[in-house]
C-alpha cells in the first residue's frame, strides 16, 4: 500500500503558495506602511535686527501616510463584527436539543452569519463586512485625527505656504483632497490585509495554518520602528547607520 509521506504533505504545493503569499503580504506591509506623499512647504520670514529688515526663505515638505491610520481600524471593525457573534453565541441552543425555540433558531442563525467559517457561503458575509467596516473605519479615524492637526492653521502662523495654494481655506481643502485620495489606497490595502486570511484559505486549501494579518501589522510595525531608533541612535554617534 502507498501512501503520503508527511514530508510530502508539508511540501505541497498548496503549501508553498501559502508562504509565497504570506511573503507578499509582509512585502506589501512595509511599502504601504512606508508610502507617503509629500507635500512642499515654503517659508518666508521677516526679521528686524539692527533697524533693518532681513527676509529668509526655506523649504520643506510634510510627509502625509498613505497608511495613516495604522491597525487602529482594524481593530475597530474586529471589535465589532465580532460582538453579535458573540452574544447571540449565548442564546444558541444546547448540541442534541431536538426542537429549538424559534429564539434559537434566530440566535444560531446570527452566530452563524458572524462566523468567520460559517455554513453561509463559506463565511462569505463575515469576511465581506469586515471589508467594508475595515475601510469605512480608516476613513473615518483617518479624518478625525487630521483634522486635530490643523496644518493649515499652523503653517499659516508660521509663515509657511503651499506653493500655488493660497493659505489659510484653500490650503486646507487642498490637503483634505489630497488626504481623501491616498487614504484609499491606504483603506483598500487594510480591507484586502482584513479578509487576507479568507483569501489564503481558499487560494491554497490549507486549513491547518491561518495568516494572521493582524498579527503581520504588529510584527511589521514593530520591526520598522524598532529599526528607525536604531537608525536615529548611529547616527546621533556618528556612525553611517542602516541606510547610508
Amino acid at each position: 500500500a502507498t501512501g503520503t509521506t508527511p514530508l510530502g504533505s508539508i511540501f505541497n504545493p498548496g503549501t508553498v503558495v501559502f508562504v509565497l503569499l504570506g511573503l507578499a503580504v509582509v512585502v506589501a506591509v512595509v511599502i504601504f506602511t512606508e508610502a507617503h506623499r509629500r507635500i512642499p512647504v515654503q517659508y518666508a520670514r521677516s526679521m528686524f535686527r539692527g533697524g533693518r529688515m532681513y527676509r529668509q526663505s526655506g523649504g520643506t515638505h510634510i510627509p502625509l501616510r498613505v497608511n495613516m491610520a495604522g491597525m487602529i481600524p482594524l481593530i475597530f471593525a474586529m471589535s465589532i463584527i465580532i460582538f453579535p457573534g458573540t452574544v447571540a453565541s449565548y442564546f444558541v441552543a444546547a448540541p442534541g436539543t431536538v426542537d429549538p425555540s424559534i429564539g434559537q433558531q434566530i440566535a444560531g442563525a446570527i452566530a452563524d452569519f458572524f462566523n468567520p467559517s460559517g455554513s453561509i457561503l463559506g463565511g462569505l458575509p463575515y469576511w465581506g463586512l469586515f471589508f467594508l467596516l475595515s475601510v469605512g473605519f480608516t476613513f473615518f479615524y483617518v479624518m478625525v485625527i487630521f483634522q486635530q492637526q490643523n496644518l493649515a492653521e499652523t503653517l499659516q502662523k508660521n509663515g509657511g505656504f503651499i506653493p500655488g495654494i493660497r493659505p489659510g481655506k484653500a490650503t486646507q481643502e487642498y490637503l483634505n483632497r489630497v488626504v481623501t485620495r491616498i487614504t484609499w489606497g491606504g483603506a483598500l490595502f487594510l480591507g484586502i490585509v482584513a479578509i487576507m486570511p479568507f483569501i489564503a484559505a481558499k487560494a491554497t486549501n490549507v486549513q491547518a495554518l491561518q495568516l494572521s494579518s493582524i498579527a503581520l501589522l504588529i510584527v511589521v510595525g514593530v520591526v520598522l520602528d524598532t529599526m528607525r531608533q536604531l537608525e536615529a541612535q548611529l547616527l546621533m554617534r556618528h556612525y553611517e547607520g542602516f541606510i547610508k
